[in-house]
């Protein structure tokens, strides 16, 4: 998407040549011939379209310093590049301190006006990825740093607007990767608990014989290896808010603990003798109907109504296509910020076959495959080829599946495509190691992190499985 950068100067000359220039290296332009006009035009509703804007300072009535002001007052986040005929360094050093971003003496030349508008952009966006990551780990994510405005995701933010104001448990439902931690993170972030800490626990990732102990404390002595006390994730988010994840994937006896918790507000650390009381907010999620769960006896009827007093489902991003473009360019710039290169474009085609997938790792696996595309493509512009993964959906595995022996395995290769491929960008095979540790992500995402059965499927033992997984560093958990 073409930037949009407004030219407020009254030399009709310089506008001209300025914005000549600025069409020719890709910029679309709009004019102000004086600061009254560029004041009504950055005072409307309209003004959070402009994406720099180059200021004469030295004008009519309403001067640049003027309009510096009011820019850096009302639209702190539009970077401000000076012009004017004015060289010393003093003049510099003043506008800068008043929130310009750069100074460019007049006449300008147009290769240094491109870097200074090209470091501008880039500085914008490293300054907003920082304010956005600090949002998020201080407790204070808001749901306006959600990326996407598609019309499910706007009705899953309304509802969920409506409970903020309250501290009944929240049910957050939908598939693996649709960001259920992110929304409640917003959630925390929105209410009067913002700031306070977000602890996050996923169920299905911790062994049954642990659960208990991290989820509600114990003494020191309380069993063999408690060689000191621990308070437990919800004393850990006294005050705040507690996110259990995979919900589902609680064992039964625990179940009760729970409920416990939740009625009476206090919780039994093991080997403790005095309950501790606890202020929680509880979000929990899950990508398993919990309703049949209850049906079948895997689930407790009475925690279930419990939890789901206010469920939200978040839908996946097969049913919100039009926010791929949005998560697409974030991570993008997210991920070329993490790694310190240039931000690269996406091209037309590229995009369109974004569009055109039907994502069944939802967000999650569209940022890891941009994440690859970013990283391994040649140029500036990512093009549809740099996701093999998506590109070559049909018949990728095909070489590899006829050498595996186990029938579910097999199974789970061709149900892996495109997630899994056995080829590389120039069609060579992969490091068996490569794939494999993709077949095991795929499986662990597969089968909700049930590792029992990912164990059985695989055709593996579960101590093999959990070498397997912590030598290939999967163990680390998701974002």
């Amino acid at each position: 998407m073409r930037k949009l950068i407004l030219i407020v100067e009254d030399d009709k000359n310089q506008r001209q040549v300025i914005k000549f220039a600025l069409n020719r290296v890709g910029f679309d332009v709009e004019e102000a011939v004086s600061g009254e006009q560029a004041m009504e035009l950055l005072s409307c509703e309209t003004a959070s379209r402009y994406d720099l804007v180059l200021l004469d300072m030295v004008m009519g009535h309403v001067s640049g310093r003027d309009i510096l002001n009011f820019v850096k007052d009302a639209l702190p986040h539009l970077p401000v590049i000076v012009l004017t005929g004015h060289s010393s360094v003093e003049h510099a050093v003043e506008v800068m301190r008043e929130g310009a971003i750069d100074f460019i003496s007049k006449p300008v030349e147009v290769d240094r006006l491109k870097v200074s508008i090209e470091n501008a952009f880039r500085m914008n966006k490293l300054s907003g990825e920082i304010s956005r990551l600090s949002r998020k780990w201080s407790g204070q994510f808001g749901f306006q740093d959600m990326i996407g405005s598609s019309k499910a995701m706007k009705q899953a933010v309304e509802l969920a607007r409506k409970a903020m104001g309250t501290n009944i448990p929240i049910l957050l439902e939908g598939e693996s990767g649709v960001g259920k931690e992110v929304f409640a993170r917003a959630i925390q972030g929105e209410s009067d608990r913002s700031g306070k800490p977000f602890v996050v626990v996923n169920c299905g990732a911790i062994p049954h014989n642990l659960v208990e102990s991290i989820l509600f404390g114990h003494e020191k002595g309380a069993f063999t290896g408690a060689l000191e006390k621990h308070m437990g994730k919800f004393v850990e988010a006294d005050g705040g808010t507690l996110f259990l994840d995979e919900i589902g994937e609680l064992p039964l006896e625990l179940q009760v603990k729970l409920l416990r918790v939740l009625q009476e507000g206090e919780v039994d650390p093991v080997g403790g003798r005095e309950p501790v009381k606890v202020d929680v907010r509880l979000i929990s999620a899950t990508n398993r109907d919990l309703k049949v769960m209850v049906e079948k006896g895997e689930f407790r009827e009475d925690l279930f109504y419990r939890l789901n007093i206010f469920p939200i489902h978040l839908p996946p991003l097969r049913n919100r296509k039009s926010d791929i473009e949005h998560l697409a360019l974030h991570f993008i710039e997210h991920i070329s910020i993490s790694e310190g290169c240039e931000v690269k474009s996406l091209s037309p085609r590229a995009l369109n076959l974004l569009k055109s997938y039907h994502w069944p790792g939802n967000v999650r696996q569209l940022e890891n495959a941009l994440f690859r595309a970013v990283i391994l493509s040649e140029g500036m512009t990512i093009q549809p080829e740099d996701f093999p993964q998506i590109h070559t959906a049909n018949g990728t595995f095909s070489e590899a599946s006829e050498h595996e022996g186990d029938g579910e395995v097999q199974k789970l290769l061709l149900d892996a495509v495109p997630v899994v491929s056995g080829l590389d960008e120039d069609g060579n095979v992969r490091p068996l190691q490569e794939v494999e540790q993709d077949l095991i992500t795929y499986a662990m995402k597969k089968y909700d992190g049930r590792m029992s059965e990912v164990a059985r499927r695989l055709g593996v033992g579960r101590s093999t499985l959990y070498r397997k997984v912590s030598e290939l560093g999967l163990d680390e958990p998701m974002s």
